[in-house]
């Protein structure tokens, strides 16, 4: 045959292969995704969605084991993908799906696995959200961006070859050759707690186990058979309290959240007493990080007995914390940020395994710490920036972290800057005369009637108000035991609006004449809140400790403005006392700038939010160490202008800035004129712009 001959002999082959393999081929189209081929008789639905990219999960691998690839073929003529779809379009229910049926239950009508089902026709197939690998939990919030599901750890059910006398091989190159042909995972390593485990399991399963594989790389757990949950726990370490939510990793649902105050308290109440007590006490710093590690562990075994999950099924820890317990609980000695330059031992993102920090979870698994931000703006401000995104917004964002050390965050996508201020423990209640931390019999919320200035109030654990029928009864049990500190908020701007109290945070006492409500204690006065027992009082010094607090929260705040050259358009009030807060009142006093009082929000616990994105989604990660390089900070005790923006916010709610969104709600007292400058300054504040 000649040459001419063999080549036309060679095209005639490929054309009957091509029309062979055209008239055998199915068209199929994936929902929501939208992407489509052309697939063999035979081939699996998900081996179909894997070559197309389709986000489809699978744990098991295509055994029909995990159930999680199940799908929806739709029924119909679609115009639009011109093809016609139907269930007779794949083959039969089989035996694998029966058994899967048996065991776990029945899937829902129309439900196929993927793995099972295989083409024979042209089809449109739905991956239901809780199929998809990459789902998004919906977060309440509107104006808060989703979480997509896509977690550091992942599950991989193998089996591996049994030993073999005639060809030696260990169990671990065994299974790394599974993991290999099995799921295409080349290059796993693993350490030598978890390797420790390895035999025994491999056995236990009869050569059967799931492989918990962190970023595809590190086997961080095997468990013997299949395994289809894996776990991570994201911990929220304030100086107060301790909070850790116990979380699924696949669906990102919280199974338990648990919480309790921060055993340091025992060394300080406040951060730099905790500090100073390092620098007094050769050794201390060993001291508070082994308080702190056991209460985490505390809160991990917890939150394991209340999901019923075995500590071993927790694969990974994130961690956010202001600097001081970021430092502590990585066993870093916080001492340099006692004092200027208040250096940090590392501000970037960092990993240990589980076992280091003592935390008994599985054991290979790390911690994941979030980036601290600057010297005293920690990486628990670092979470609140990833739940809450203001570095995706046009609005100009105010977030403010709200604890004994306030840490604030102000900007938009074009610019962001940080700092904090030290507001110290008075917004939990400490160091007011009635204060306490919040908890049944804590009243929480003040009206004071303008013309009587009689008060009335409720307490956590009742939705009454003290004045109407039942109250008595129904806090029984519990009492009125003190004031926590949304209550101590309300009742100073309650005493504020009623002109109980001036502009300058002075208790009236001229007004003892006409009400048995003010009385004289010494050389100033008091306010009675409640009569009775215990009885309550808010006097001079608790109007003075809430003033200074508050003017550090707001000079902080203004400083930010000041550098931006810009007020916020929105206000995010985070931590557990802003999430209870009434942004009303919080403006009132001037603990936050004016701002249209609609946009002023809670974000609860959003540091704690922050952790849980940083656990279900790996990108997360470097997104938020990519934005917290780019923040700029703003040292408050280095900065001149701090002491001149405190001394204005002592005043209610400010001496030089004007509130013209506040006035629209509330009826302020007519505010005494400063002279010199700081009156120009608010005389110009208030003035109209042009028409």
């Amino acid at each position: 045959m000649g040459a001419k001959a063999r080549l036309d002999h060679a095209r005639a082959v490929r054309v009957r292969a091509v029309r062979a393999l055209t008239l055998s081929a199915h068209r199929v189209v994936f929902t929501p995704s939208g992407k489509r081929g052309e697939f063999a008789d035979g081939t699996s639905l998900l081996a179909a969605a894997r070559e197309l990219g389709v986000d489809l999960d699978s744990v098991c691998g295509g055994r029909g084991i995990c159930g999680r690839c199940q799908i929806d073929i739709a029924e119909g003529d679609f115009a639009k993908h011109a093809l016609l779809s139907s269930a007779g379009h794949v083959t039969p229910w089989g035996e694998v799906e029966s058994r899967y049926a048996d065991k776990r239950g029945a899937l829902p009508p129309g439900r196929r696995l993927g793995c099972q089902a295989r083409i024979c026709g042209d089809l449109v197939i739905d991956v239901p959200p809780e199929s998809q690998v990459h789902r998004q939990v919906v977060r309440k919030r509107a104006e808060t961006h989703p979480i997509e599901i896509d977690p550091v750890v992942r599950l991989y059910y193998v089996e591996v070859g049994e030993p073999d006398m005639h060809e030696p091989a260990s169990d671990l190159r065994r299974l790394q050759q599974a993991l290999i042909e099995q799921w295409g995972l080349a290059e796993t390593n693993v350490d030598l707690a978890t390797l420790a485990t390895l035999q025994k399991t491999l056995r236990a399963g009869q050569w059967k186990v799931t492989a918990a594989l962190r970023k595809g790389r590190d086997i961080v757990a095997i468990m013997p058979g299949f395994a289809e949950r894996a776990y991570g726990v994201a911990i929220d370490v304030g100086s107060t309290t301790i909070a850790a939510h116990l979380t699924d990793l696949a669906s990102g649902e919280v199974v338990a959240a648990v919480g309790a105050m921060n055993p340091q308290i025992r060394f300080g109440e406040d951060l730099m007493s905790r500090v100073s007590y390092v620098m007094m006490n050769p050794g201390g710093e060993k001291e508070l990080t082994r308080a702190v590690r056991e209460a985490m562990d505390g809160l991990i075994g917890e939150a394991a007995r209340d999901a019923g999950v075995s500590r071993g099924e927790i694969m990974e820890v994130t961690m956010v914390g202001n600097p001081i317990m970021h430092h502590l609980v990585l066993g870093l000695d916080p001492t340099e940020l006692g004092g200027a330059p208040f250096a940090l031992t590392i501000d970037g993102a960092y990993e240990a395994r589980g076992r280091e920090l003592g935390l008994d979870i599985a054991p290979g698994a790390f911690v994941y710490a979030l980036p601290c931000i600057a010297g005293h703006v920690g990486a628990d401000a670092a979470g609140v920036v990833l739940a809450e995104a203001p570095q995706l917004r046009e609005e100009l964002t105010l977030l403010v972290d709200v604890g004994t050390n306030a840490e604030i965050v102000f900007g938009n996508r074009e610019r962001l800057l940080a700092c904090s201020s030290p507001t110290g423990p008075a917004f939990e209640g400490a160091q007011i005369s009635c204060g306490q931390r919040a908890a049944p019999g804590a009243i929480e919320r003040v009206r004071i009637d303008r013309a009587t200035l009689e008060p009335r109030f409720k307490v956590i654990g009742c939705d009454l108000w003290s004045d109407e029928p039942g109250f008595a009864a129904a806090t029984e049990t519990t009492g009125v035991t003190g004031v926590c500190g949304s209550g101590i908020i309300e009742a100073i701007a309650e005493m504020f609006l009623s002109r109980i109290v001036s502009e300058d945070g002075v208790i009236d006492g001229g007004l003892a004449v006409r009400t048995k409500r003010v009385e004289q204690v010494g050389r100033t006065f008091a306010y009675v809140l409640r009569e009775g027992q215990p009885r309550l009082l808010v006097y001079q010094t608790d109007v003075r400790a809430i003033q200074l607090a508050k003017a550090a929260l707001y000079a902080g705040a203004k400083l930010l403005m000041e550098r931006a050259g810009a007020a916020p358009e929105r206000v995010t009030l985070a931590g557990a006392f802003g999430s209870h807060i009434d942004p009303l009142y919080a403006m009132t006093l001037g603990l936050i700038p004016d701002c249209d009082l609609a946009k002023v929000a809670s974000a609860g616990n959003a540091a704690g939010t922050g952790a849980r994105i940083a656990l279900l989604n790996l990108a997360a990660r470097a997104e938020i160490e990519s934005v917290v390089r780019g923040i700029e900070k703003i040292e408050t005790a280095i900065e001149p202008a701090f002491q001149r923006h405190f001394v204005a916010a002592m005043a209610f709610p400010n001496k030089e800035d004007a509130f013209p969104n506040l006035a629209k709600r509330v009826e302020l007292p007519a505010r005494k004129e400063p002279s010199g400058e700081g009156g120009r300054r608010r005389r110009r504040a208030a003035a109209p712009g042009p028409s």
